[in-house]
């Protein structure tokens, strides 16, 4: 908020507590106005994406022109494809002459295996349906065997008789980025998730050593200086109902008191670290994506707190725009997508023995697909008419999210992709899902180089982890 109105919120609130308001106090707060102001210029914040649609009825038609959005999108980054040689519409290629080399563009309707093991599509672009077959040997099979339903992919073969011959299979992807981009100054961020305010299971003294390390009470005093930014990617209280017998896990179980006592914690972080924040499946609002930002009716306290940015779930920010360095590009999503994906695609399902294993592979095909969510039963959503808000347009210099409860780092063509842990034991529920919790690792993003450390806070005397991202 602009300074004028941060001042009437300010003053308003002593008016609340009985406070008399005199010069000597409006002094005070143009003085807390200014250093906030500094702060935010040397760290600035800005939402390139947070999505603010207000909720109406949705009707059968938003679902069709929500996926003709999302085709349009995705057909816009295959069209320029060097692998998409001939392009055509799906219509005009039941014309051509068999035999001949075309490409397609067509979104995943349905998808089977023959009984030789060959991979059978059917594609539909807006102009009609067409199936394609790859077969054992093809350059693309190996991909197409984890293709899954209503994702968007440039088909490359010859064809024949309402049906086209793959030679091989193009995603959207994200291009190849020689040089990673660096920051001119010394500048750390966080990423956290899963806090769950509220939950018995919250562990509370690792949460407290983590935010006595942000005030310089502990090892490297001169680094938790340095943290200009904390990411908060969804679940940041445990919320009511979530599932089945939360009640009796939860230690507050009123949603007002988990957002207050959450905003006693985060109050205690320097004022002139920033603090952005998305939310997550466990948090008090809609679960269908995209999620808008926390109401303020539920967490009024947090906003309150002049250095928190709140966003939606997904959302993209840009964070150290400062002397004529363009500044990072941030990708969050919560990730309540990333149980289907571990479950149902074969290359990731085999690679790991829970899902909180394979969540580097499951951010790398989402970003591969250029989507967060592409099978329409991945995640509950909202048809949006006019764009499809999962589609990832913008390649991010870093993709952050959470859900899984269990750190991951990794990078794919210059996307550094961060995974936060959580601060809470694992619950009963998380043990049916197939979740294996590591609580209390936070990953630390040093903007300069873009080496990203986890910090262990699970007890006093566990040094920082290097991990070489």
């Amino acid at each position: 908020m602009d300074a004028l109105l941060r001042k009437k919120h300010l003053v308003e609130s002593y008016m609340k507590k009985n406070v008399l308001v005199t010069k000597a106090l409006l002094s005070q707060i143009e003085r807390q106005i200014a250093d906030e102001t500094r702060a935010r210029s040397r760290y600035p914040v800005k939402v390139l994406y947070s999505y603010d649609t207000p909720s109406k009825k949705r009707t059968v038609t938003d679902f069709v022109r929500y996926f003709n959005a999302r085709y349009r999108a995705l057909e816009r980054l295959l069209q320029n494809r060097q692998e998409l040689q001939n392009l055509t519409s799906i219509a005009r290629l039941h014309h051509k002459r068999d035999a001949e080399t075309v490409s397609v563009i067509g979104m995943i309707m349905k998808k089977n295996l023959t009984k030789n093991d060959n991979v059978m599509l059917e594609l539909e672009d807006p102009t009609g349906r067409i199936k394609a077959v790859v077969s054992k040997g093809r350059p693309g099979y190996a991909l197409a065997r984890d293709l899954t339903f209503d994702e968007v992919i440039g088909v490359t073969g010859v064809a024949g008789k309402a049906i086209l011959f793959a030679n091989n299979v193009t995603l959207p992807d994200v291009p190849i980025t020689p040089n990673v981009k660096r920051c001119p100054d010394e500048v750390y961020a966080i990423s956290l998730c899963c806090i769950h305010v509220g939950s018995k299971l919250f562990l509370r003294e690792s949460f407290d050593r983590f935010l006595e390390w942000l005030n310089g009470k502990g090892p490297n005093p001169e680094i938790a200086a340095k943290v200009g930014y904390i990411f908060i990617v969804g679940d940041t209280i445990d919320g009511v109902g979530i599932y089945p017998k939360q009640e009796s896990e939860l230690e507050i179980p009123d949603i007002y008191e988990q957002y207050k006592e959450l905003a006693r914690l985060l109050a205690r972080i320097p004022k002139d670290k920033q603090i952005i924040i998305a939310p997550g499946n466990h948090d008090a609002m809609r679960i269908s994506e995209p999620q808008p930002p926390l109401y303020k009716d539920f967490a009024a306290t947090l906003y309150e707190l002049p250095n928190i940015t709140f966003v939606s779930n997904p959302a993209q920010i840009n964070i150290h725009a400062v002397n004529g360095f363009q500044g990072f590009d941030i990708l969050l999503y919560h990730g309540y997508s990333f149980d289907y994906y571990g479950a149902s695609i074969e290359s990731i399902r085999a690679s790991g023995k829970s899902i909180s294993d394979r969540t580097d592979l499951i951010m790398k095909f989402l970003i591969q697909r250029r989507h967060l969510a592409p099978s329409h039963q991945s995640t509950l959503y909202i048809p949006d008419a006019k764009t499809d808000p999962l589609v990832i347009e913008h390649v991010p210099d870093f993709f952050l999210c959470g859900h899984v409860h269990k750190a991951a780092l990794t990078t794919y063509r210059g996307v550094t992709l961060v995974c936060g842990s959580c601060w809470q034991s694992k619950t009963e529920f998380q043990e049916k899902v197939g979740h294996e919790p590591v609580p209390c690792q936070v990953p630390l993003i040093n903007l300069k180089t873009q080496d990203v450390t986890l910090l262990d806070f699970s007890n006093p005397t566990t040094e920082a982890k290097e991990h070489p991202a």
